[in-house]
Parts: C-alpha cells; sequence; structure tokens
C-alpha cells in the first residue's frame, strides 16, 4: 500500500528506469515499437466538466515528477467520457454521475472493466448575474418552474416565477445533455433524469456557462461549485430552500456543504482495471491522486473548490488498486 506521495513517485521512477534499462538492452528496436512505447506513456482522461480542475491539477503535479509520462484531459461531459471510457479510447473517465446501466453494458461488452472512485463531493450551484438583486434565494419549486419540460417556450418572464419579480425576460444557461451535472439537476428538480426544457443557452464547457451569466442581467445558470467560486467576482450564487432543508436557504460553500440539499453530490473517477494492472504509470498516477486527495495541508481538491472525502474513504479506494 503507498501512502504518501513520495513514494508513489519513486515507485513509479524505478519501475521507469527498469523499463529503460530493458530497452536499451535490445539491440534492435524497431521505429513502431518505439512509437509503441512512446504511445503507452500516454495516459488519456475525459469526461466531466466538473471533475476536470481536480483531475487536471492533479495532472500538472504528476508531470511535474514524472516527465516521461503525458497525461491530457479532455471535457467532452461525464456522457461523452463514458463513450471514449467504454470504446477504450480513454483509461480514466470524469464523472459527476454514476454509470448510467446502458453505459455499463457498452463497456461489457467491449470487455473494458472498471474501479469506481468516488474522489470529492461537490454542489451544483445556481448563480445569476451580479447585478440580480431580486432572485438571491428560491425554492426547489421555483428552479422546476423555470426547468421543467412544460416551461419551454411558456415560461419566459422572471415575473411568471414570482409576481414580485421584474418583467424581464428569463435566460437560462446550462450544461448540455451529455452532462453528468445536467442528469443529476434535472433527476433531483425536476423528478426525472434529463426531464428538461430545451430552449436555453446550453455548453458541456462550465466556463462558457460563466461567461453567459456574467454578461446577461437577466441570466440563471447552474454548474459545479468550483467554476463558482472561481469567478464570484462575476457573478452570485443563489440559496436553495427546498423540503429537504426545512424552507431554509441554503447557499452553497465547502463549509455548508452537506447542508445544500438536494444538489449536493458525489463525483467520481472510473478507471480501467486492465490499463492499471498492465501499465504502471496508470496505477501509479491513481494511487497519487488518491495520496494527494488526502494531504491535510494545501489540499488540491479544497483549492479547487471542492469538498474532499474523509481518509478513510481514500483509503478504501487505495485498497481497490
Amino acid at each position: 500500500m503507498v501512502t504518501s506521495v513520495k513514494k508513489i513517485a519513486t515507485k513509479f521512477k524505478v519501475l521507469g528506469a527498469t523499463a529503460v534499462a530493458a530497452t536499451v538492452a535490445v539491440t534492435t528496436v524497431s521505429l513502431g515499437a518505439i512509437v509503441a512505447n512512446a504511445q503507452s506513456n500516454l495516459i488519456s482522461i475525459d469526461g466531466s466538466s466538473t471533475v476536470f480542475p481536480i483531475t487536471e491539477a492533479m495532472a500538472e503535479e504528476f508531470q511535474a515528477d514524472n516527465a516521461d509520462v503525458s497525461i491530457s484531459v479532455g471535457v467532452s461531459g461525464t456522457g461523452g467520457g463514458f463513450k471514449k471510457f467504454c470504446a477504450g479510447e480513454t483509461v480514466i473517465s470524469n464523472a459527476s454521475r454514476p454509470i448510467k446501466d446502458s453505459e455499463m453494458e457498452t463497456c461489457a461488452a467491449a470487455g473494458i472493466e472498471y474501479e469506481v472512485i468516488p474522489v470529492a463531493t461537490d454542489a451544483i450551484t445556481v448563480v445569476i448575474n451580479s447585478n440580480n438583486d431580486w432572485a438571491v434565494s428560491l425554492s426547489d419549486e421555483q428552479l422546476q418552474k423555470m426547468w421543467e419540460p412544460a416551461a419551454e417556450g411558456t415560461v419566459t418572464n422572471w415575473n411568471q416565477i414570482d409576481s414580485s419579480f421584474p418583467d424581464a425576460p428569463l435566460n437560462l444557461y446550462g450544461p448540455g445533455t451529455d452532462s453528468g451535472t445536467f442528469d443529476y439537476f434535472t433527476d433531483e428538480i425536476n423528478g426525472e433524469e434529463g426531464a428538461s426544457r430545451a430552449d436555453y443557452t446550453a455548453s458541456e464547457d462550465d466556463n462558457v456557462l460563466v461567461l453567459g451569466v456574467s454578461r446577461d442581467p437577466n441570466a440563471l445558470g447552474y454548474f459545479g461549485m468550483s467554476y463558482y467560486l472561481e469567478n464570484q467576482e462575476r457573478i452570485q450564487a443563489v440559496a436553495i430552500a427546498s423540503e429537504e432543508t426545512e424552507g431554509e436557504a441554503v447557499v452553497p460553500s465547502p463549509a455548508n456543504i452537506e447542508d445544500y440539499k438536494p444538489l449536493a453530490r458525489p463525483i467520481f473517477i472510473y478507471v480501467n482495471k486492465a490499463a492499471m494492472a498492465s501499465r504502471p504509470e496508470v496505477k501509479s498516477f491513481v494511487e497519487f491522486y488518491l495520496s494527494t486527495a488526502m494531504e491535510a495541508e494545501d489540499n488540491i481538491i479544497s483549492e479547487v473548490g471542492y469538498v474532499p472525502l474523509s481518509t478513510d474513504e481514500y483509503m478504501a479506494s487505495l485498497g481497490l488498486l
């Protein structure tokens, strides 16, 4: 069991040195073999824009100590990431929701087995423009009135949500349908995963949504908490009241995330088992990821705007590797 970043980095470098020695011992190496060896040191990751800031930060830290490893981290949404993962195009998939049954079947048909690793807790944050002074607090029922399929083309003004709100256009921004955040939000707010009005500005890139809300005084959007915390000077979070909060409106923050219901959720990485077994750099990166997540000081997960899990939870995941 590896329990420190330093040990993980050392372990990987020893394996790397062994591999280099073995390569030098071979007197004739084809160009194809050289290319294959170079490609084997590329760790391909894709998926959730919510998990992206954590994985990107982990990748940068790992590569700083392991220059012979390249890590690419793409953003195609949780659903788009699982499509690539189950096709064998990536070895790690960032996910802001659990894998669906249909995605499990696709992976199984392709012979892809995986470990499911929770990495942090997130709060789907509802945001408005910084000049909005009327919708600083909303109920989950008001959110449903905005976002349910029946609202499409009919609920188009703020005063339709509350008569005290201004007669101004309701301009909505949210994740696209490949997003795990979209799936989770629609399930919790509209009562059915994927059930949503379609007449809103959609993007799998949360930075696009931040930009839209920050420039539009009549905007409302939603995305992972990290993107809100990173842009607090441009947008503001809405306090959400629900039956689960007994009517109390709660603004999401790392300190009160457990009270932010129903939009607090776990986020994950999915790791290809065969890649971990056959590629030491993949296993070492995942060990590094989990061990770094446990660090008490300068915690990467806290720094990017999410809430770390308990040490016991990370140790349990390390035990699966």
